[in-house]
């Protein structure tokens, strides 16, 4: 009951459309050669859209070919099945007018403005819908959240909704990685200036400047020094807290507005970037909605040019563009790929009703259990270097179970509670699991992070499963003191087989050369923290006053 490839393309290049303060936006339009009207999809990046076409043969995400903007869809797909397909630079980069800011309030009320623009075309039949991964993803949020008329259902496909917690800031560490990898993929020729008072802006720059941690990483530190060098890093430094800059670009803040039909997709190893956001967006969006967790093609990242999953999507739009009962909204709303046996499952819930919350115990000896501690049992440490030599060990402590004697599922949201104390008066923790295969092999199924300083929690807010820290301040710790840290890990989905065993480790740093399980130039670019600069022991306690544990959820199988 799908549409049928039944077109030819035709193409419009370079269009201009002008937005409601007079800046001038280029759009290619890629529409079936027919004269009748069609429904439009609408791809809208700060990637140029002339790089979406470029030939560049199929390849794993962030290669040296820097490929890794190229995710607006498979226009033939779309095109060919008759729909119109139009992809846009936003404001500032590529052939666009205007001055770029990332994700700001005109770039939003642009996306508007383009919606309308489109509806309003003799070859549109008034429906527009949304394509595209990550950045085309995440501006589909923003875009719905001012309630465009025509637009009648978006597609955020490995899409984040807080940009402090899930992109700028792990656990309230700076994530650097991530803006040194990614601000090269931006062709911005014009920078809008922060909306912030000069006075005050010259206060923030000298914080950013007298911070201990980004003194000691010169290439962040020039960066607070010339903004030119990488406005994305230059605005995540200056911001070290959550606040007014990360709610203007962030969807979570504006859930609420957002009425109109969503359909979310990430991946299960996406914990630093998307995998939370589509978690955040599906509790948070009142508005039929489905979500699907997944492992793609490519294994680490759905590989560029973007074209994964398109049949679904078709599905999607077909039944809310075009008014084809697909079938797609008569299944449960929930669909993940559950890893260990890589079955599908459907699911009407999350987290799962059937869930068995259970604790396991950081216990002496780095014994992973389900036993409680007791009387006596002495404090691990580790003591973490602020600079270690390429290719070093970093310190950590490891907890392992037993060997599990049957299967064992571990699916939903996950929580660490560590008691510690500290030398000195701030950390980063670090805190990964992995599956242990028979043979000592192991498979990283979810991470989670904390800044010492941002251990405050909103209980308003928490859940035992899932604790939320506002991150609006800092508050030191003071060393020597026993404090309670509860880390959030992300979701995961994963049959532990007999036989194999699970494990905690708990660091302070990651390293560029230590990638976590997988290796690949994404994983790197995303695990690349500012680091601590003063060395650090640190304490953990596992005693009937102090149950340092982690919360899983085990499913009955």
């Amino acid at each position: 009951m799908l549409s049928e490839p039944k077109y030819k393309i035709e193409v419009q290049k370079d269009v201009s459309i002008v937005m409601r303060d007079g800046v001038r936006l280029a759009a290619d339009i890629y529409y079936p050669d027919s004269t009748g009207k069609f429904p439009a999809l609408l791809s809208y990046s700060c990637y140029s859209k002339d790089v979406q076409k470029l030939p560049v043969p199929r390849y794993p995400s962030y290669s040296r070919m820097g490929n890794g903007g190229i995710e607006s869809g498979n226009t033939e797909y779309f095109v060919s099945r008759g729909y119109v397909h139009v992809i846009a630079d936003v404001r500032g980069t590529g052939l666009s007018e205007g001055g770029y800011r990332f994700f700001s309030l005109k770039e939003q009320q642009d996306g508007y403005d383009l919606v309308e623009w489109i509806a309003g075309q003799p070859w549109c039949n008034g429906n527009v819908g949304m394509l595209g991964m990550s950045y085309f993803g995440m501006i589909q949020y923003l875009v719905a959240a001012l309630n465009p008329p025509h637009l009648k259902a978006i597609f955020p496909y490995e899409a984040a909704t807080d940009v402090y917690r899930q992109w700028g800031y792990h656990g309230g560490i700076l994530n650097y990685g991530m803006p040194f990898q990614w601000w090269p993929h931006v062709p911005a020729h014009t920078i809008e200036p922060l909306d912030v008072p000069r006075s005050e802006l010259e206060r923030m720059i000298e914080d950013a400047k007298k911070n201990e941690d980004i003194r000691s990483h010169p290439l962040v530190y020039l960066t607070v020094m010339i903004p030119e060098k990488n406005t994305h890093l230059f605005d995540f430094a200056i911001h070290p807290h959550d606040g007014p800059y990360y709610w203007e670009r962030s969807a979570h803040t504006k859930f609420d507005k957002i009425r109109i039909p969503t359909y979310l997709v990430s991946r299960w190893n996406c914990w630093p970037l998307h995998l939370p956001g589509v978690f955040s967006a599906y509790h948070g969006i009142n508005a039929p909605k489905k979500l699907m967790i997944m492992i793609p093609e490519g294994g680490s990242a759905p590989i560029r040019p973007w074209n994964e999953h398109h049949d679904i999507i078709l599905r999607w739009y077909d039944h809310w563009l075009k008014g084809v009962d697909t079938g797609i909204m008569n299944e449960p709303p929930i669909k993940i790929l559950v890893q260990g046996t890589d079955e599908w499952r459907y699911e009407n819930e999350w987290p799962l009703a059937r869930t068995k919350w259970t604790k396991f115990y950081l216990r002496e000896k780095e014994i992973l259990s389900e036993a409680p501690p007791t009387h006596n049992e002495q404090p691990d440490r580790f003591t973490n270097k602020p600079a270690l030599w390429p290719g070093a060990k970093v310190p950590a402590l490891q907890y392992t179970t037993t060997p599990f004697t049957e299967d064992v599922e571990i699916t939903g949201p996950l929580a660490l509670y560590l008691y510690a104390s500290l030398s000195t008066a701030d950390t980063n923790w670090i805190s990964e699991i992995f599956d242990i295969d028979t043979d000592g092999s192991r498979r990283l199924i979810t991470i989670g992070w904390l800044k010492a300083s941002h251990r405050e929690l909103d209980e308003t807010k928490s859940q035992p499963y899932q604790p939320w820290h506002p991150h609006t301040r800092s508050i030191p710790v003071e060393p020597g003191k026993i404090n309670e840290y509860a880390i959030e890990l992300k979701e995961t989905a994963n049959v532990f087989k007999a036989g194999h065993r699970l494990q905690l480790i708990i660091k302070g740093q990651d390293a560029a050369w230590e990638s976590p399980g997988i290796g690949q130039e994404y994983f790197r670019g995303n695990h690349c923290h500012l680091n601590n600069t003063k060395e650090t022991e640190h304490q953990l306690y596992h005693t009937p006053e102090f149950q340092s544990h982690l919360l899983l959820p085990l499913i009955p199988r």
